[in-house]
């Protein structure tokens, strides 16, 4: 019903930056909220950053002045940029959307793209 796209990943040096987006698509009456997770190599999937329809963003206190996240409504995507990237930046990142579907006034759905790999290396 919703895909999301992402593209923008890739290796990158310490110090480096990178930009991440997504698109979604489908069924969507409306986005609530968009937001950008990742996980590392065993460790669970955590939050990076969000942002809500009004454009309030919130960020994970281990991007807080590197990380930027923007959300465009009308095309219904979100972007991450991201700058000083650190090693442990390194892991699969993933858009998710909290959305509702055409033919509903209320309701919440949550979708997840594919993931992107960040890997930050020398």
């Amino acid at each position: 019903q919703v895909q999301l796209v992402e593209s923008g990943g890739g290796l990158v040096q310490p110090g480096g930056s990178l930009r991440l987006s997504c698109a979604a698509s489908g069924s969507i009456f409306r986005i609530n909220n968009m937001g950008w997770y990742r996980q590392a190599p065993g460790k669970e999937r955590e939050l990076v950053a969000g942002i809500t329809s009004g454009g309030s963003p919130n960020y994970a206190d281990f991007v807080k002045g590197r990380f930027t996240i923007s959300g465009d409504n009308a095309k219904n995507t979100v972007d991450l940029q991201m700058n000083s990237l650190k090693p442990e930046d390194t892991a699969v990142y993933y858009c998710n959307a909290d959305v509702t579907l055409v033919g509903y006034y209320s309701g919440h759905w949550r979708y997840w793209g594919q993931g992107t790999q960040v890997t930050v290396s020398s």
